[in-house]
């Protein structure tokens, strides 16, 4: 019974996370389209790391580069 009601505790926490998460990228895609609707423009710049060697093997994935569409960002045609 108590571990049934701390996975049903653990569930009812995780869906909370979910749904904050959603409404989270909700409103990034609104305040990126009144950016845009503003006339400026937005983007996100990825740096190297401190160590200064570059991430081995990465990658953006056509999953990766839908999400960042979908925010209104264009993926920089190098990676």
């Amino acid at each position: 019974m108590a571990a049934e009601r701390h996975a049903e505790r653990l569930m009812e926490k995780l869906l909370r996370a979910i749904e904050l998460s959603l409404k989270a990228t909700e409103a990034s895609r609104d305040a990126v389209r009144e950016i845009l609707k503003r006339g400026a423009e937005t983007g996100i710049f990825f740096t190297g790391s401190r160590d200064g060697k570059p991430p081995e093997g990465y990658e953006l994935t056509d999953q990766d580069r839908d999400f960042l569409r979908s925010l209104s960002i264009r993926p920089d045609a190098r990676t």
